[in-house]
């Protein structure tokens, strides 16, 4: 809570909270964050400006409608300040541990994803696939708005089956390479995917994840040399969020390590150079 107040208050435009049940198995203590929807839930109570959202949401970990709910009930809290950003999830020891299936991931994302964007759009939704079933599902009391979606995705089954109906696109910061120029190259792939399903590109959001690394010694993410991140000073980490706007960012979600409130309020300091 103290770092959600600390961001909105040195003028950064969003919070995200990543979806994840446990980490282990990588030569590093067993951790795991805590609930994605609980923690959102209460951020959206102490804080008045910011948008929200889970980065990125695994459609697996709950029944789609639930999720649906549960999305709408946050986005209702946060007075409408919520993004729903959806993912297939990728860490098949969380999945192993809590019992779910990691299994056809992908056709079970594009099941659930129909139910969850049908009920957020207030239809009534009967749905029979392989995986998800929903009987005359109805979201009450009904969402006092669509809240937008995002999908944090590269290959092309999930593009195709997104891109018709989201706001936004994310990408992490390990998949392109952490450097402008591997970011223009995922987002051409975009454009391509959006023409390809008859979508405008220029509908679509784009959105960047950003290693920023303020303390090495923190040693919160391992770095890995294939994909440097940015680093200070203040006027080095404003050139490097200006190249990523240049090369077709419309939003950078700063992944910072290590993520404290001391981080959130020098990291402030850019912000304010990037607005002069």
């Amino acid at each position: 809570m103290r770092m959600a107040r600390a961001a909105e208050e040195v003028g950064f435009d969003s919070l995200w909270v990543g979806d994840h049940l446990l980490y282990r198995g990588d030569g590093r203590p067993e951790r795991g964050p805590w609930d994605v929807w609980t923690l959102l839930a209460g951020l959206a109570g102490v804080t008045e400006r910011v948008t929200i959202g889970p980065l990125v949401a695994c459609t697996a970990f709950r029944p789609p409608g639930v999720l649906a709910r549960t999305a709408a009930t946050v986005d209702e809290l946060s007075n409408g300040r919520m993004v729903l950003a959806l993912g297939a999830g990728w860490n098949e020891t969380e999945f192993r541990a809590f019992g779910l299936p990691f299994d056809n991931r992908f056709a079970r994302f594009r099941e659930a994803f129909e139910i969850i964007r049908r009920l957020i759009d207030s239809e009534r939704v009967t749905f029979s696939g392989v995986y998800e079933t929903a009987a005359d599902a109805v979201l009450l009391p009904a969402p006092a708005r669509r809240p937008p979606l995002m999908v944090g995705a590269m290959s092309r089954s999930m593009l195709d089956a997104t891109l018709p109906y989201v706001n936004a696109w994310n990408i992490w910061y390990a998949w392109y390479g952490n450097t402008p120029e591997g970011f223009a190259e995922a987002n051409r792939r975009v454009d391509e995917a959006s023409e390809r399903v008859g979508r405008d590109p220029k509908t679509i959001s784009r959105s960047a994840c950003v290693l920023v690394v303020l303390d090495p010694s923190a040693d919160e993410r391992p770095l890995d040399a294939a994909v440097p991140p940015l680093e200070g000073p203040a006027e080095r980490l404003v050139a490097g969020l200006r190249d990523f706007a240049a090369a077709g960012a419309d939003e950078v979600i700063l992944v910072v390590s290590p993520i404290t409130e001391r981080s959130i309020r020098m990291l402030g300091e850019s912000l304010v150079l990037l607005d002069e």
